[in-house]
């Protein structure tokens, strides 16, 4: 998320501290608000979010405490305080956390929460889609692949396809006309167990 006309991201890779803090279903809106719409106060942010100040204030803070929101100097004028996110893009591997037990469900709590959001998301769209022309409902869905690799190709497939997201993002131009803001997610989960075949499939097969 971010800037669609940055060249580049800010990146974050969550420490210990960071992921425990940020394991909050008011601290992750908060973070994802400032990302997607940009600096804003702890009242605006309150009154997207459905809150009152005193409880964006604070978790403002907190996300502050460890780095991953920041004050913004340049907007602002008296006792009004702009925030902004310190990073574009937040990273991790989930066996960063194995040796913290607090970390590894804080990160598993962040985990579930973008799977509830993403369900949310769809649900949302399948309501308003008949709103949309008939050129927006083909390309937006959803698909799934079936393949059979080991887990460094998987690793290497998801690298190749972030870049191509980032070169499609950064080259993207907001004021063309009849551009619109999209979310794209990217998942790779084992196949299910009674789904699972028992032997590789032959050359022919793939």
């Amino acid at each position: 998320m971010g800037d669609d006309k940055k060249p580049t991201s800010r990146q974050v890779r969550l420490d210990h501290r960071q992921v425990r803090v940020l394991a909050h279903p008011l601290r992750i809106r908060l973070l994802g608000a400032l990302r997607v719409k940009g600096p804003a106060t702890a009242t605006a942010l309150a009154e997207l979010l459905g809150t009152n100040t005193g409880a964006t204030s604070y978790h403002l803070r907190q996300l502050a405490e460890v780095g991953l929101v920041v004050e913004d100097p340049n907007l602002g004028t008296g006792r009004q305080r702009f925030w902004r996110a310190a990073h574009d893009v937040t990273n991790w591997e989930t066996t960063d956390f194995d040796d913290d037990p607090d970390a590894r469900a804080a990160i598993e709590w962040i985990e579930g929460d973008q799977v509830r959001h993403f369900a949310e998301h769809a649900e949302r769209w399948f309501a308003l889609r008949h709103e949309w022309s008939p050129a927006w409902r083909d390309v937006f869905g959803m698909g799934d692949f079936f393949m059979t690799i080991p887990s460094a190709r998987l690793a290497s497939l998801k690298v190749e396809v972030e870049q191509l997201l980032k070169r499609y993002r950064d080259e993207a131009d907001p004021g063309e006309p009849g551009a619109e803001q999209v979310q794209v997610y990217f998942a790779a989960l084992p196949m299910l167990t009674d789904l699972r075949l028992t032997t590789p499939p032959s050359e022919e097969e793939r």
